[in-house]
């Protein structure tokens, strides 16, 4: 499969679809390095894929600090010797409608959910550019196709990267460096994001939601395999995950 022994850098792997990822990806014979903020879990996380025979590492890291992306990167390719993907994975969900004015909220996500995405791809492309392949990865949402009550904000930094998404494959084609691009954009997926959000409202409206419809993260991380798996010259860039049971 083209998923083994290439080297994939994922962010927010400390939990959810970032750690079922990773897991999935070694089992598979893929390289995988760690980054979120909570080095405990990244630990954890890494020890159990090596003691099951795949092959990682982590590094604490704040996607919002581009040293800290660099950092990751570096120690992809100082542990393994390469970088081939990247999976921009780290995000936050503040839901609330824009009338309540939670600013600070606003700027937490669009430092994550955007420019931590940016940092990410800031810390891949000399490398990309430079070896003429590479992939990234990222995790939208179905909130960045559209428009949904109380996600404004939220779905604007997710709208933001789907477009950042499709610019950088077309660019790329246009530059002959053949990297690919894959964007995600979960529904109502079971992680740690509805644990964050600080108007009361929303959170429990969205907590009966998911417990309603909610499916796993493993889904996300087998369409993250799929993406990774095709062959370098197919380019499968968007794809959008349902439970069954989500209207």
């Amino acid at each position: 499969m083209s998923v083994k022994n290439k080297v994939v850098v994922i962010t927010g792997a400390s939990s959810g679809i970032g750690a079922a990822t990773a897991k999935l990806l070694a089992s598979n014979g893929a390289k995988v390095v760690l980054g979120a903020r909570r080095e405990e879990r990244l630990q954890k996380i890494s020890q159990e894929i090596n003691d099951a025979g795949g092959e990682s590492t982590y590094k604490a890291t704040d996607v919002t600090k581009p040293e800290d992306l660099k950092a990751l990167v570096e120690l992809a390719k100082s542990k393994f010797g390469a970088i081939d993907v990247i999976f921009n994975n780290a995000g936050i969900m503040l839901t609330s409608p824009v009338s309540e004015l939670k600013v600070a909220d606003w700027n937490r996500m669009v430092d994550v959910n955007l420019k931590g995405v940016l940092n990410g791809v800031a810390a891949v492309m000399p490398d990309f550019t430079a070896q003429k392949h590479g992939q990234i990865v990222t995790t939208s949402s179905v909130a960045g196709l559209k428009g949904s009550i109380g996600s404004g904000v939220y779905g604007a930094t997710k709208f933001a990267v789907r477009d950042l998404m499709e610019v950088i494959r077309m660019e790329s084609a246009q530059e002959k460096t053949n990297i690919r691009t894959a964007t995600l954009y979960p529904a109502a997926i079971n992680t740690e994001l509805l644990k964050h959000i600080t108007d009361d409202n929303s959170k429990q409206r969205m907590d009966k939601f998911y417990q309603a419809v909610g499916i796993t993260p493993d889904a996300i991380a087998r369409v993250v395999n799929f993406a990774i798996d095709q062959p370098e010259d197919v380019n499968v860039n968007e794809f959008t995950i349902y439970p069954t049971k989500q209207s």
